[in-house]
């Protein structure tokens, strides 16, 4: 008969960078130069952020200063990162500039920046709200090559004024990106559980904002009961969710950009742990009978469910690699809850954690090199990111209570949410190397975060 779960059971059931001190040298690729280091330094693991100027300029009709909104939020998604440490404008000595002209470089090198990123914003023909945006090496004293037209180095991108906020980020995500080699993250958003009222007796309803905590809505889901465990599906354009009561659990799906849900199907059962394969024709979830929870896997299409796993266990929390061949899923089949991984078939089913403790909710990176956890050992919680086979764990950060690890879309951020003694759970976010650890703000209680793709 299997055990018992340990006080990890609750979490259990409903739910690629090197080691610390060696980090890989930033990249970019400078107008005139081949692809190489650029001037940001790594010393036993520790990034020397690259100082950046900022200055985009710009008013609307209406006397609103878009330009320096715009020039705010890529302030701020840099800085979050880590990686940049954007020089305050009040330091500026040159001002203004325009966008067609080459910068006074001396006047950049004497407030110690590395890089300028300078530009317009405007409403254009269509009515959007634009920012045309160059990227300038102040050393080099060259341009940064940010489109890909040569005879343009400079991009603009555009949006509906009601989403001003989604072009400064893609201009947040391609100044990162080309200055650090890695795709950005900023232009994303998080699905979570936003909770209300006394524990014990908690509202918990499904929400999204964007990764900084801006625009907080709620979505008008399907289902009655608790809203837990919300998953991206690939593309973003639809979020599994579970909708938890006191006698059933089922499993729904919500278009996004229809606004409207439905149910997955009928198991025999409470269905949990939803979680999409990476080419969105799948859904992997757990389903209990009993004392006994097995991992199914549902095609989309037809609605066909496929039993994975018959262990006499709890099996649950299933997580696809990104190339969709393997599955990370949590067991306590050895006799505590741990982490095995099987073939996307069922198949070879093995152990990979033997780190003392107890481990569950395994989220494969998108680049496969990692998988993330939550560890439960000597009375606090903790955050890690382990290799695929098991080696190389490293716990990232700890806490009283700290559960749900979803990964941004390029491999380097794990969000998180923390939960203190007596309190309200709040989303965090850690840089995969534990380097960065910061709060993810929402005015209220969120727990349960999933972190969705690039926006297109």
């Amino acid at each position: 008969m299997t055990k018992p779960f340990s006080p990890l059971s609750r979490r259990m059931l409903l739910g690629a960078l090197p080691a610390a001190g060696v980090v890989t040298s930033l990249a970019g690729s400078v107008a005139g130069q081949s692809q190489g280091p650029l001037r940001g330094t790594v010393s036993e693991g520790i990034v020397q952020p690259l100082s950046i100027a900022i200055m985009i300029a710009g008013t609307e009709p209406s006397g609103n200063n878009i330009g320096e909104q715009i020039t705010k939020v890529i302030i701020a998604d840099l800085q979050s990162s880590g990686y940049f440490a954007p020089i305050d404008p009040r330091a500026f000595i040159q001002t203004s500039l325009d966008v067609n002209l080459s910068p006074a470089w001396e006047n950049w090198s004497a407030v110690n920046a590395q890089f300028l990123a300078n530009g317009r914003a405007y409403i254009n023909a269509n009515g959007q709200i634009q920012a045309d945006v160059h990227l300038w090496d102040i050393y080099s004293q060259k341009e940064v090559q940010l489109s890909t037209n040569p005879n343009n180095p400079g991009i603009g991108f555009a949006n509906n004024p009601v989403e001003w906020r989604r072009v400064a980020h893609k201009h947040a995500d391609l100044i990162y990106e080309r200055l650090t080699g890695e795709k950005g993250y900023f232009d994303t958003r998080i699905a979570f559980v936003a909770e209300s009222g006394k524990r014990g007796a908690r509202v918990k309803r499904l929400a999204m904002m964007d990764q900084d905590g801006a625009n907080p809505q709620y979505l008008p889901v399907e289902g009655s009961g608790k809203i837990i465990t919300p998953r991206f599906s690939a593309d973003g354009n639809e979020i599994a969710y579970m909708a938890l009561s006191a006698d059933s659990a089922r499993i729904f799906l919500y278009n996004v950009r229809a606004q409207r849900g439905e149910q997955v199907g009928q198991v025999r059962g409470m269905a949990f742990a939803p979680r999409y394969s990476p080419d969105g024709s799948k859904l992997a979830f757990s389903v209990s009978q009993g004392a006994n929870s097995d991992i199914y896997v549902m095609n989309l299409n037809t609605r066909a469910a496929s039993r994975l796993t018959s262990d006499p266990a709890i099996d649950t929390s299933p997580s696809f690699s990104p190339d969709g061949s393997r599955i990370a899923f949590t067991s306590d089949r050895g006799g505590s809850p741990q982490i095995y991984v099987m073939g996307a078939d069922g198949s070879g089913a093995r152990r990979i954690t033997f780190g003392g403790g107890l481990y569950s909710t395994p989220v494969f990176s998108p680049k496969g090199d990692l998988i993330a956890f939550t560890k439960q050992s000597k009375g606090r919680f903790s955050i890690g990111v382990m290799n695929p086979d098991g080696s190389g764990e490293r716990l990232l950060t700890s806490s009283y209570l700290e559960e749900g690890p979803t990964w941004a879309p390029n491999g380097r951020y794990i969000m998180f949410f923390r939960e203190p003694p007596g309190g309200m759970p709040s989303l965090w976010m850690v840089e995969v190397n534990g380097r960065i650890e910061r709060n993810v703000p929402y005015p209220g209680g969120a727990s349960d975060p999933a972190w969705s793709p690039l926006l297109e």
